[in-house]
């Protein structure tokens, strides 16, 4: 009993630190008024990074153990420990879905930047591609993620335009 109440205290910090990356994760990202598409790009691969490094810790033999003694004991804290592994398997499935779908995006990085209006006929390929995400994409297919995306790439068109006419 003392040994399961310890590992109980364990799973309950770890519980509380997972719940507090999860809180973190999900709060409204501040970003400057000018950041472009690749910062979304470089946002959901941070992520992924992250969740992923999560769930490594999560999978590794002494959580395990630590879960299986627990398991053992019918501890009541179990509940929400697979609750939160839950949430975190998600999250990590998210990004890494979003970061792959992103990078269909990448090759018009390059061409949204050039200092030139040439930009614009690559407009319609973005403007399918975008779409294509938008129906086959089981998380980045709400109007939040579709909205910041597409503040992102205005942003860099103007931020090119503004390049060119200054420079021309």
């Amino acid at each position: 009993t003392e040994v399961t109440e310890k590992l109980e205290e364990v799973v309950m910090v770890w519980t509380k630190q997972i719940g507090q990356i999860l809180v973190e994760s999900e709060q409204i990202r501040r970003e400057a008024d000018d950041v472009g598409p690749s910062a979304e790009l470089e946002y959901w691969k941070s992520r992924m990074s992250s969740f992923n490094s999560l769930l490594d810790e999560i999978k590794s033999s002494r959580v395990k153990k630590i879960i299986s003694v627990l398991q053992a004991a019918r501890s009541k804290t179990l509940k929400q420990w697979k609750e939160l592994d839950g949430r975190i398997t998600i999250a990590a499935n998210e990004a890494k879905d979003n970061v792959r779908y992103l990078y269909t995006l990448e090759k018009f990085f390059g061409p949204l930047a050039s200092s030139s209006p040439v930009m614009m006929e690559h407009i319609p390929s973005l403007m399918n591609t975008i779409c294509l995400i938008y129906c086959t994409s089981p998380y980045y297919n709400t109007s939040e993620r579709m909205t910041s995306l597409f503040l992102k790439i205005t942003n860099q068109m103007i931020n090119t335009c503004k390049t060119y006419l200054c420079e021309g």
